[in-house]
């Protein structure tokens, strides 16, 4: 998938835009500069094209690095990763030495620029813009993010700069993202299946920097094995290549057909490892749980299957996720990851006639109908399925926007009862049963 990185000096509303492109709060925003955010990736689209956002904003809290050369590195990050950058001044304060510091940076790289002067939230804030020629990086935007006021303008000229599609696009491949937190054996697991040292393996948490692609044979196929740098809390990002290493992750994730997620079975399934997991859901992925270093754990016959109860009973809505136990040192089981993955990518292409989703799921719902909403009696009629990789199903029903959570959670968890889709997130689209699934859109 297209990368487009959002850049510039704090506070001229870069989480902001984020906020706004991706349809959801998911940057903390503040009016002091440097406020850390849980996240910096989201998905976007415009156009028919669909891009990952990144969110490069403000120096990282705790850095010794100086504004100006922590503000030059995030640049210089966004120019070397992004397919296309947004260029992101204030349009109240006029142009400023570090605006023009990134702008000859940008300049001088081969990559589309966009430029968006941001905080002009009327025609008479529109002039505010007009001096950013100066920067010489073309046409300035003038938009309100926190408003949505002409938005659409610029992301028409992103649109225009995204290619139409990547050499992945057309790679037929199984491509394996292997990603977690640092320290986990991802390296060692990669090296492992390919034979040779293809990464640099250390005990030091986050070796590799970038993402690492290798190339196996694996029962007559190639497999393309993706290795990332580790993902690391922020309160322990002391440097901005840590954003590099981000950055090259989430791009890992956007080009897999399977991530494998990596943990330590001395340390267990920890908060960041929830977090690597939730991003990789999200993305719409196939995912692998790989316990790692299996080899030092004490066990008996019974450890691994209590191991995955626990993991299932703490993160309930990934009970789809197969889980392994590996070791990459002795390379027991190593195999059975690229395994695992070949099944998943092949469920993830499968499409369930209608007929058969409706004779199957129908009965089920109505032995449990969905408890009344404010008075009405709720109820689904129809299920077909409207997409594949991943599988999306759409359900008609009377009033399906009082449908609760738990009652959609139920309807998922029948649907994999009946159908295998171990290892791949679904997605579930609830519409009106008087409405045509052509007349909504996908």
């Amino acid at each position: 998938m297209n990368l487009v990185a959002i850049v510039g000096r704090p506070n001229v509303g870069k989480s902001t835009l984020f906020n706004r492109l991706v349809g959801r709060r998911e940057a903390i925003v503040e009016s002091e500069p440097g406020v850390t955010r849980d996240r910096i990736y989201g998905q976007s689209d415009w156009n028919g094209k669909y891009f990952t956002l990144i969110d490069t904003g403000g120096f990282i809290p705790g850095s010794e690095n100086t504004m100006e050369r922590a503000i030059r590195e995030q640049a210089m990050i966004a120019i070397e990763e992004a397919d296309v950058i947004v260029f992101v001044c204030d349009g109240r304060d006029g142009i400023t030495t570090f605006d023009e510091d990134i702008a000859r940076i940008l300049r001088s790289s081969s990559k589309p620029v966009t430029l968006v002067i941001n905080k002009c939230d009327n025609h008479k804030h529109d002039a505010d813009s007009y001096e950013f020629y100066k920067l010489g990086l073309g046409d300035p935007f003038a938009i309100s993010a926190l408003s949505g006021r002409s938005t659409g303008d610029f992301l028409d000229q992103i649109a225009g700069s995204l290619p139409e599609s990547s050499e992945d696009d057309d790679d037929p491949r199984l491509k394996i993202a292997v990603v977690g937190r640092p320290n986990a054996g991802k390296s060692s697991l990669t090296n492992a299946l390919a034979g040779k040292d293809r990464s640099i393996v250390t005990d030091i948490p986050g070796t590799t920097r970038d993402a690492i692609d290798s190339v196996v044979k694996f029962h007559g196929e190639e497999v393309v094995l993706i290795d990332t740098a580790g993902l690391r809390k922020k309160s322990h990002v002391k440097e901005n290549i840590e954003l590099y290493s981000i950055i090259r992750t989430s791009r890992a994730i956007d080009r897999c057909d399977v991530a494998v997620v990596m943990i330590d079975a001395e340390r267990g399934v920890e908060e960041q490892d929830k977090k690597i997991i939730n991003q990789v859901d999200e993305s719409r992925k196939g995912i692998i749980l790989a316990v790692n270093k299996w080899d030092l754990i004490e066990k008996d016959s019974k450890t691994a299957e209590l191991r995955t109860k626990k993991f299932y009973e703490e993160m309930r809505p990934y009970e789809y996720v197969p889980v392994v136990y590996i070791s990459a040192l002795t390379k027991q089981r190593i195999t059975k990851v690229i395994d695992i993955a070949r099944g998943i990518v092949e469920k993830r292409k499968v499409h369930i006639k209608t007929s058969e989703l409706n004779k199957t799921i129908l009965p089920m719902l109505e032995k449990k109908h969905p408890p009344a909403v404010k008075g009405k009696d709720l109820r689904v009629n129809y299920i077909t399925q409207v997409g594949t990789e991943p599988p999306v199903f759409a359900l008609f029903g009377n009033h399906p926007q009082l449908l609760p959570d738990a009652y959609k959670r139920f309807i998922e968890r029948i649907i994999r009862e009946q159908f295998d889709f171990k290892g791949t997130p679904i997605s579930l689209i609830f519409r009106r049963k008087n409405v045509r699934w052509e007349d909504q859109g996908r």
